[in-house]
Order: structure tokens, then C-alpha cells, then sequence
């Protein structure tokens, strides 16, 4: 939906909306009702919900309030509880870089590799490293896909391959060479100390010293995975939540033509 769009949507929707100082959206506009759930390393008691509304306020809310509270295990207590946000964001001035791509389903995708490339893209996909999900990279090339966008080995125009989780870097890479692939998608669904960078960036450092960078889209996705860190760190492009094999699927048939114009 465009800006001009959704302002005109909105301001329609609530006279009171400012698009310049947003604020969380509760029960009534502007009120900046949010919702917060946390534990605390103390044993449950007044004491605990006290010290959890001080948290509240720290935070900026105002009227902090512990609808819910349960001792986990002994010295540790888990919270539920409300407060009105105090800040706002200039939501009109927001940039957040996006793959540059148009969505296609799967026919779409399919007639447009056959009309521009001419032959199937060779595509692996892995969980690398130590992460032992396969949620995410399932999700993207198993044929039954998710939420029912069929997964790309259900394409016709795709030859996909999925080598599973825990695959370590170098045999990723090796497997690239073996199968000449097109495209590389490495699923990261562990972030722990952000061993995801420091794996993601291996991987690249890796294939730079292959002489194969260049030649292979190379993209990443996960839970905690955007665009702007995938291109930080030397991918292509980066696929987070809501992500589906339409979305990689559309972005590696376009970025292999366009590529191959370029030349």
C-alpha cells in the first residue's frame, strides 16, 4: 500500500492520527496502550510485581499495571502487564530497504524462467553451521511449502535441492560446485551471540576465496534476518518474517536475467 494511500486510509479511519508522532494503539487512538511480557530473577511476591511496574516505568510507560504473574521456578517469576507508551515515531520519514523485486506466484515464475532463461535454475538451499532448524529452509523448497504457497520443488522451472540442517559451509559450497547451482539460500534460525553473522559471513568469505561469489545469487533468510544485514554481510538479498518461496523465487528468476542482461 502506498504512503499517500495509507495516509489518506487512515486519517479517515481517526481525525486524531498523526502520521509524524505515532504511538502504540490500544483502545482508543493515541492512547499508546502496549503489552509487555518478561521474567524477573526473584522469587514471586508484592515485592516482584513492584519491581516489575519500576521496570514499566524505566521503560517510558505510564500508568504501569501486572495483570498476570506466576513463579516459573523457585527465584524466577514470569509477568504479563499493560502500560501507555510516552514516545511516538515519525512514521512518515521511515526508509527500510527492500528486495527490489516483483512477486510472482508459482506459474508465473515458472512461464517467466521459461520465456527468459530457458532452462531450469539449479537451486540449494541449507540450514549451515550448527543450526540444527529446518522450519525455515522446509518452508521455502519442500514441495508442499507453507501456509499454501507451494514450496519450489514444486516448480517446474526450478531443480531444488534441499540438503537439510547442521551442513557445514564447505560442503554447502562444494555441493554448489557439483551440482553448478544458480542460486545459494542459507536458512538461520539460531542467533544466540549472533553466531548466525559470524556463520553467514564465514560462508561468503568462503566462496570469495572459491572464485565463486560472483557467480551465484546468494541469499539468506531467517527470523532474524533483513535485507539491510543481508546486504551488510555480503549477500544478495535477505528474506525475514512473513517470507515465502513466491517472494526468493520471483527475486532469483529476476536477478539471474538481469544479471545475464548486464553482461
Amino acid at each position: 500500500m502506498s504512503g499517500g494511500l495509507y495516509s489518506m486510509q487512515s486519517k479517515d479511519f481517526d481525525k486524531t492520527l498523526d502520521l509524524n508522532k505515532v504511538t502504540p494503539y490500544g483502545d482508543t487512538m493515541n492512547d499508546g496502550k502496549v503489552q509487555l511480557s518478561f521474567t524477573l530473577p526473584v522469587p514471586a511476591g508484592a515485592e516482584a510485581t513492584e519491581a516489575a511496574k519500576l521496570l514499566l516505568k524505566e521503560m517510558g510507560l505510564d500508568n504501569p499495571q501486572v495483570v498476570y504473574f506466576k513463579e516459573l521456578t523457585p527465584g524466577y517469576t514470569f509477568f504479563n502487564c499493560y502500560g501507555n507508551c510516552t514516545h511516538s515515531v515519525d512514521f512518515s520519514s521511515i526508509y527500510v530497504p527492500k528486495v527490489e523485486s516483483d512477486v510472482m506466484d508459482m506459474h508465473e515464475t515458472d512461464t517467466y524462467i521459461k520465456e527468459n532463461i530457458g532452462r531450469p535454475l539449479v537451486v540449494i538451499g541449507a540450514s549451515t553451521g550448527t543450526d540444527a532448524h529446518t522450519v525455515g529452509i522446509d518452508a521455502i523448497i519442500n514441495m508442499k511449502g507453507y501456509a499454501g504457497h507451494y514450496g519450489l520443488e514444486r516448480y517446474e522451472m526450478v531443480d531444488a535441492y534441499n540438503l537439510g540442517s547442521q551442513v557445514l559451509n564447505e560442503d554447502f559450497i562444494a555441493k554448489a560446485l557439483e551440482l553448478k547451482a544458480d542460486a545459494l539460500l542459507v536458512s538461520q534460525t539460531v542467533t544466540q551471540k549472533d553466531v548466525h553473522i559470524k556463520n553467514l559471513v564465514e560462508l561468503v568469505e568462503l566462496m570469495e576465496a572459491e572464485g565463486l561469489r560472483d557467480k551465484v545469487i546468494l541469499v539468506c533468510g531467517g527470523p532474524r534476518i533483513t535485507h539491510e544485514l543481508a546486504k551488510e554481510l555480503g549477500y544478495d538479498a535477505g528474506f525475514g518474517m512473513n517470507s515465502y518461496a513466491d517472494d526468493v523465487a520471483s527475486y532469483i528468476a529476476q536477478e539471474f536475467v538481469r544479471r545475464n542482461n548486464s553482461k
